[in-house]
């Protein structure tokens, strides 16, 4: 499926624009998020080796590390660069996680860690959720990623500039609105955790548990990157790492996290 009909600014900013698995692997917030996805993952994992989708799992991050612990790993992205780059981790291909080409019932696990956070429309992101609901085998395990209703508050705050005119006016518009209309990264959604915690249980999921993944402490970690010296240190980061271990009782909680994980089950008598 080569026109996903995603919007302009999404294809231009990580096709043309940005190198996602930089981001993961070199900034400080980045490998915080990553550890983090891994940790919370590998809990509901079902054993290797079982299949999983990868839906717009981008230059192939999380299934790098997925193939290494023994998973069968495809992977489906809108963007050609990021499916080009991805191939030599694992199968890779063009799609749409609105329309996935994935037969009913086909994997072990389906994981979204993107596709939610550029659709703004209800409507898609029902879409994406039921394609996801309708390729995993009864019992599987969905994963969902969102971006915090919040997180521009606290990230802006890290480069020292959301007092400004140009950045308060954006930054309460997310606040009021959940969308951000794509200046200075794209067209994008932000979600409150019971949002997204009732968005997968009306695609028809189960035990659906929602998760900060970075934890409170993430903006801290980032706002000493900003700053002149050597930037945060390995201990700052396993403490950040401790702090969104140390939250996951306290759901008052999830709004200070940059970034939200859903986990939910397909029923495990569906046909």
């Amino acid at each position: 499926m080569s026109n996903p009909g995603l919007a302009s600014s999404v294809l231009r900013f990580y096709g043309e624009t940005v190198d996602e698995s930089r981001r993961l692997h070199r900034s400080a917030d980045g490998r915080l998020e990553l550890a983090r996805t891994k940790e919370l993952l590998r809990r509901f994992l079902p054993p290797a080796p079982a299949s999983v989708l990868d839906v717009g799992g981008g230059t192939g991050v999380h299934a790098e590390w997925l193939v290494e612990d023994g998973y069968e790993v495809s992977l489906v992205d809108p963007i050609a660069r990021h499916v080009e780059q991805a191939t030599s981790i694992c199968a890779a291909s063009l799609g749409d996680a609105r329309a996935l080409d994935a037969g009913d019932g086909s994997y072990d696990v389906v994981q979204l860690l993107g596709p939610l956070y550029h659709l703004p429309d209800a409507d898609d992101r029902r879409r994406a959720l039921a394609e996801a609901r309708r390729v995993v085998k009864p019992g599987g395990l969905v994963a969902a990623a969102a971006i915090n209703r919040y997180a521009s508050l606290f990230e802006h705050v890290t480069y020292a500039h959301l007092h400004t005119e140009r950045m308060y006016e954006p930054v309460s518009k997310i606040l009021r609105t959940a969308v951000h209309d794509g200046a200075h990264f794209t067209l994008a959604y932000f979600h409150r955790a019971e949002e997204l915690a009732d968005e997968l249980r009306g695609a028809g999921l189960t035990d659906v548990e929602v998760f900060g993944i970075e934890g409170p402490a993430w903006s801290l970690v980032k706002a000493v990157e900003q700053q002149p010296g050597d930037g945060p240190t390995d201990e700052l980061i396993e403490s950040a790492m401790a702090a969104a271990r140390m939250a996951e009782p306290y759901p008052e909680l999830l709004a200070a996290s940059s970034h939200l994980l859903a986990v939910g089950r397909a029923p495990a008598n569906a046909v």
